[in-house]
């Protein structure tokens, strides 16, 4: 495997008027192309806040984040917002679906920003959502749909770009326990079936451990490391 995305010196400091926090504290980090990534650790130990870094969403107070060998510091707010679409997809806690479009349209969205033709759109739309099995939801509003059924729509519109990486945030912290297990074991099958890579943030230790890596945090620092072998992977179905 060849690295997709490296944090070298990864520091950030949010300020407000004399106050300030740091959330990062030199992260070193490399992730592989084709994995499945967890970031695990308690509230605050700046987890979420490295996703958003290494996803461009947010920049760095100090180091460097490298996509296929690209400095994002480096990168016009045009070309990041550009990579961003190509590339990267993003899955958040609650989905953050909107509300005014039916799950076709949702999973639309990236690829009309792209201009993507509108026949194209609603042909790449109507594939990831059978690929998530929503294909009978597909044209259903977010508040005629349950927290899972969202939350797969939402994976779809990640994935309907065909991008190398996509970013979870969280993904079944609102969830069940059968809906958390249907979103890890689509997450897995990304990885699989379709090559993507997939780093996940979660505060759960059973959650993590359905990745293939495990990275611990606390304190805005990595404390640990763990790779997980087939045989101690903790299967889907994880959350009691």
């Amino acid at each position: 495997m060849s690295t997709i995305i490296k944090a070298t010196e990864l520091s950030k400091i949010y300020s407000s008027g004399s106050a300030s926090y740091q959330a990062l504290r030199g992260i070193d980090l490399e992730i592989e192309r084709g994995e499945f990534v967890s970031i695990m650790g308690p509230s605050g130990c700046g987890k979420s806040t490295l996703l958003y870094l290494l996803g461009g969403i947010e920049k760095a107070t100090a180091g460097h984040v490298f996509f296929e060998s690209i400095d994002l510091a480096n990168l016009s707010e045009a070309n990041l917002t550009e990579l961003r679409r190509r590339k990267i997809g993003f899955v958040f806690q609650k989905g953050l679906l909107l509300p005014m479009l039916t799950a076709r349209e949702n999973v639309c969205v990236p690829l009309r920003l792209d201009r993507v033709k509108h026949s194209d759109c609603l042909r790449r739309a109507d594939e990831a959502l059978e690929a998530v099995g929503m294909s009978h939801r597909s044209h259903h509003r977010p508040g005629e749909m349950s927290g899972g059924e969202a939350q797969r729509v939402a994976i779809a519109r990640a994935i309907v770009t065909n991008p190398a990486v996509v970013l979870a945030d969280e993904p079944t912290g609102a969830l069940d326990s059968v809906n958390s297990e249907h979103i890890i074991e689509l997450f897995q099958a990304v990885v699989k079936n379709r090559g993507q890579t997939l780093v996940m943030v979660t505060h759960d230790h059973d959650i993590a451990q359905t990745a293939n890596r495990m990275i611990r945090m606390r304190d805005g620092a990595i404390i640990e490391t763990v790779e997980i072998s087939p045989t101690e992977r903790k299967p889907a179905h994880v959350k009691s």
